[in-house]
């Protein structure tokens, strides 16, 4: 299966680069690929909300000339997104909101004069996120938030792995942490031969 992670933190050496490297290195272990895409060394500018993407059921068809459109061919070509991310204001990373709103269109071909179809349908998204409240009150509105996404773009949505960062109180870092982050890989390596639901 080839595996795509957008790695939406801007420090290069933070908790999520460490959570997304551990989660790498267990689908390397189960035999499968995984490209990691640095969201900000990518030029994303946002959605203007033009709909010329509608207009063309075949391709991207996004007027933005930026880094999407490499991101879009990597897409097409992957089996599982995975988005790596610490909260921010109760969500993701400005550039991977970037890219999330002009996926959702380019994507989607729901809202020109005719409905199309969704061009990732069928792909696996998964989740993994760091955040500074305990997940349950600093994770919980963006795993909805992409659940839904995920429904309205007809990808599966295969689960999300959130932690907590205790910043004053202790590391991040921890042999917990990392047989979590193992565990949940593991679990998407065990459920990739099961039909979809």
């Amino acid at each position: 299966m080839n595996n795509l992670l957008f790695m939406g933190s801007p420090r290069k050496n933070g908790n999520t680069v460490q959570v997304a490297s551990a989660f790498q290195d267990e689908l390397f272990l189960g035999g499968e690929d995984c490209v990691r895409i640095d969201l900000y060394d990518k030029k994303i500018q946002p959605c203007i909300d033009c709909r010329r993407c509608q207009a063309d059921h075949s391709i991207f068809g996004c007027p933005i000339q930026d880094d999407l459109q490499e991101i879009f061919n990597l897409i097409l070509a992957s089996d599982r997104i995975i988005l790596a991310t610490p909260i921010y204001s109760w969500f993701c990373t400005p550039p991977m909101k970037c890219m999330l709103d002009r996926l959702v269109r380019g994507m989607n071909k729901y809202y020109g004069a005719v409905r199309g179809p969704a061009l990732w349908q069928g792909k696996e998204l998964a989740l993994l996120i760091t955040c500074g409240y305990p997940p349950e009150k600093g994770a919980d509105l963006f795993v909805e938030g992409m659940r839904r996404y995920a429904k309205h773009s007809k990808l599966r949505f295969s689960g999300s792995l959130a932690l907590h960062d205790p910043a004053k109180n202790g590391v991040f870092w921890t042999p917990e942490n990392d047989a979590a982050v193992r565990s949940f890989a593991k679990e998407l390596l065990a459920a990739k031969a099961q039909p979809a639901r």
